[in-house]
């Protein structure tokens, strides 16, 4: 009994997390209080349902105790009786009544929570943490900054948001190319999350990958005149279809020259080229775009001998040119010490910004180089950059190498 509860929770909250918190928001205006009564009504079905059984409808229930929470939040805090009026007798939202044109209601959350009012990363990261259910580690890790400053960040978006007073309603649909570079950002990272997890066991966390693929998907057909949403859903297929590769039997982490390319999935292949196809004819090529031509490389060598790393270099000076992030720059240097030796790479990553893999790259460089002491110590670090056990076992094995 106590297996099915924690199953159907931990499904509950992959699927409807989201709809739970922008229910609360929608009808409070405030996303601590949404988080933090929805979290509790988490909390209270593990006790619940273990006792008394799991209901017909999970998410109703969740739903009526998280609403009936934040009804005595709001009570205990006196923010007003007309407010709990207005909330305890507030049903949830008809999302399909929406004109919003998008019938997918992740997408649709997606979309509500990306306001122009906001910064673009002050939505994206929201967006990761109150509807996507990533933790703020996890997205400190995918922005490249401290745990703390990643908290602080949220905190100073919510407290925007309260004081000017934005709404929190599904855009009509007219106005969802403004806030389209949004979403795309979240789906974006949600899928760089899903790849290679922050922490825990696994490499990839392929559940966090699917979502981000259907939402891509759905969100290409949406806007079928934007080349960067097919860009993104090429990549997203592109990189996922060495996903059972990625790995051996143990879950041990196995690099890309090392990976058995029968075992990449082709017909995914063949669905990121024709989609990465369909992009790059409109010829307005950007950043997803751009690694998504990078990931076709690697996709269409036989072997990884046959990968084209001169192409690859090229294609990252694109990318450095319009999206000169740290990430970009570490893996641009990774290309450089494929196509011109260790030595060139390592003189390209000099000049990198941090990054978490950055010592990791370092390392591999200087052991290719045989400079063994300076590479054992940039394992040292690298190990310090990361909580993925995966991760963490490949660079202890080479570390001991």
């Amino acid at each position: 009994m106590t297996d099915d509860v924690e199953r159907v929770l931990a499904d509950t909250f992959a699927q409807d997390w989201g709809r739970l918190v922008a229910t609360l928001i929608r009808v409070t205006g405030d996303w601590d209080l949404a988080e933090e009564c929805t979290q509790d009504a988490f909390a209270a079905a593990l006790r619940t349902w273990r006792r008394d059984g799991i209901p017909d409808v999970p998410r109703a229930w969740l739903t009526t105790t998280a609403r009936n929470k934040a009804v005595d939040r709001i009570r205990r805090e006196r923010i007003g009786a007309q407010k709990v009026r207005s909330l305890a007798h507030e049903p949830e939202p008809d999302l399909d009544a929406l004109d919003s044109g998008i019938s997918d209601d992740r997408l649709r959350l997606l979309f509500t929570c990306c306001h122009p009012a906001l910064s673009l990363s002050s939505r994206v990261e929201l967006a990761l943490r109150t509807l996507c259910g990533l933790t703020t580690a996890e997205i400190a890790r995918l922005f490249g900054v401290p745990e703390p400053t990643m908290a602080k960040r949220l905190v100073r978006t919510k407290h925007k948001i309260a004081v000017a007073g934005i709404p929190y309603q599904v855009p009509p649909a007219a106005r969802l190319p403004e806030r389209t570079p949004a979403v795309l950002a979240v789906l974006y990272l949600m899928f760089t999350e899903g790849y290679a997890a922050t922490a825990g066991p696994h490499l990839v966390r392929v559940d966090l990958c699917h979502e981000a693929i259907d939402l891509a998907r759905v969100l290409a057909g949406l806007v079928p005149d934007d080349p960067e949403a097919a860009g993104l859903l090429a990549l997203m297929l592109l990189q996922h279809a060495r996903a059972s590769a990625r790995t051996d039997v143990d879950g041990a982490l196995v690099p890309l020259d090392e990976q058995d390319r029968d075992a990449w999935d082709r017909a995914a292949i063949d669905a990121g080229l024709a989609e990465l196809r369909r992009a790059v004819r409109r010829e307005r090529v950007g950043p997803y775009q751009l690694q998504a031509l990078v990931a076709a490389c690697h996709a269409t060598a036989p072997t990884p001998s046959d990968t084209d790393w001169d192409r690859i270099v090229s294609l990252y000076d694109e990318l450095v040119a319009v999206l000169p992030s740290a990430a970009v720059q570490v893996n641009r240097a990774v290309a450089i010490g494929m196509a011109s030796g260790p030595q060139a790479g390592l003189d390209a990553l000099a000049g990198t910004p941090d990054h978490p893999v950055r010592p990791a790259v370092r390392a591999d460089l200087l052991r290719r180089l045989g400079r063994t002491d300076e590479a054992a110590s940039a394992y040292r670090e690298a190990l310090t950059r990361t909580a993925n056990q995966a991760e963490r076992a490949y660079l202890q094995g080479r570390l001991r190498a």
